[in-house]
């Protein structure tokens, strides 16, 4: 049978703001998948937590979760508590199953509001919900206990192949950087030779020689291969530029000024950028190239400081903003393979154990970056190396694809047995009415 929502339950907001809570005993539903506490709780029954406004915002309409809250608990004032009247003829957790699982056709689509999107407590009254017999209702609350369990034995080992997989990216980056990767070549000018010529070209081009901290032997982190070098990261850059401080002027040129935001998994991100009047020569001063690297020189993130991030090719004019300092190579290093190094462990150690801290925020600066650490391949090696990892991630990338459909398609099979389950009560008792 059907049952307007309102006539079978109670429907209350919940009274707290979520950024008024006070941290005590009580468990306080919330909005995102974790909740907080509360030191006084609003209810002390088995209830429907619906949320009143859209998941994402921004005039579009969504619901990511209906919960389930029982005993003693506080809710946030964005949400509401549906409570049968009832409990001996309808479930709190049978409700809660069904609206969830159906939560796009029923609660969604109920939705109203251009910009800010929220659901209407009176249309949640008005929805009306599929109520079984009490022995169904107990009949579906167990087998989405038992499928949920399954489920989240699933998602394990779902995740575990995800961390297999980035662990298995991270061991080709290693290979990659101790000569591991490809095969040497006899027939490849050694790396010592390449770095004489490196030097010979940035004293053509008027950069001076830095005086690097030298190389000890306790320094060397791993073995390399005869016809590689060790050097220091400052002995092959041909330059280094801060990012632009200024934000913004009345020119009539303009040019996009990368953010933080704008590096999404250590690639530059165009799709969101934010587009600035300069002067044409500060762009023309710090527009980047194809082969640059950027290094997040202020984070807070102790992950993130010092990140090397790869700009790529754009048809658009790219500058960086003061967070990044712009890295520049010649044509004798390959900047990819640098972009490589960046993420050796050694590299991220070293960065981790000189940035500077104030007010909360690392900073690095360009002589850290100048005597990092760094094995030095022939310039032919460091072109096959970077093929073949590019070959590799393209399949650890279909791997990872296929790991995330196995994902979804465990999530399609859990939702269709329980919809299984609500179709069969409901055309078992039409069938009932029809002989009646």
């Amino acid at each position: 049978m059907r049952y307007r929502l309102g006539d079978i339950c109670t429907i209350t907001k919940g009274a707290t703001g979520i950024m008024k809570a006070i941290p005590g005993e009580y468990p306080m539903v919330t909005l995102g998948e974790i909740d907080k506490t509360h030191n006084e709780y609003q209810f002390d029954a088995k209830a429907v937590i619906i949320p009143l406004i859209s998941s994402t915002g921004h005039g579009h309409a969504s619901m990511k979760r209906v919960k389930y809250q029982e005993g003693k608990f506080a809710l946030g004032n964005i949400l509401c508590a549906v409570i049968p009247k009832d409990e001996s003829f309808v479930l709190a957790k049978y409700l809660q199953i069904y609206l969830h699982w159906n939560r796009e056709e029923l609660l969604v689509s109920q939705m109203k509001g251009m910009a800010n999107v929220s659901l209407p407590m009176n249309r949640i009254a008005d929805t009306e919900v599929i109520i079984p017999s009490f022995e169904a209702q107990q009949y579906i609350v167990n087998l989405e206990r038992k499928l949920m369990a399954k489920e989240l034995a699933a998602f394990k080992l779902i995740d575990d192949q995800l961390i297999y997989t980035e662990i298995l990216h991270q061991a080709i980056l290693q290979e990659a950087i101790q000569g591991k990767l490809v095969k040497q070549n006899i027939a490849d000018e050694p790396a010592s030779d390449l770095l004489k010529r490196i030097k010979v070209e940035k004293v053509k081009s008027g950069i001076k020689e830095k005086h690097l901290r030298p190389i000890e032997s306790d320094d060397i982190p791993f073995d390399i291969p005869e016809n590689w070098i060790w050097c220091k990261l400052g002995d092959i850059v041909e330059s280094y530029q801060n990012g632009i401080s200024t934000r913004g002027s009345n020119d009539i040129t303009s040019a996009i000024v990368l953010r933080l935001a704008d590096i999404k998994n250590s690639k530059v991100d165009v799709s969101d950028t934010r587009l600035i009047n300069l002067p044409s020569k500060i762009i023309e001063n710090h527009k980047l190239r194809k082969n640059d690297i950027l290094i997040t020189r202020v984070n807070g993130s102790i992950d993130l400081v010092g990140n090397f991030n790869y700009v790529g090719n754009s048809d658009k004019v790219l500058t960086p903003c003061d967070h990044f300092i712009r890295m520049r190579f010649g044509v004798l290093v390959n900047a990819d393979f640098i972009f490589l190094v960046g993420k050796a462990q050694h590299v991220r150690k070293t960065i981790a154990d000189n940035f500077k801290t104030t007010s909360g925020q690392k900073t690095i600066n360009q002589g850290h970056i100048d005597n990092l650490l760094i094995p030095l391949p022939p310039l032919s090696e460091q072109n096959r190396i970077i093929a073949e990892v590019e070959k590799q991630a393209a399949k650890i990338e279909q791997l990872k694809k296929y790991v995330i459909s196995n994902q979804q398609a465990t999530e399609q099979l859990l939702k269709a047995l329980l919809h299984q389950a609500f179709e069969l009560e409901e055309s078992q008792e039409a069938e009932v009415l029809m002989e009646v």
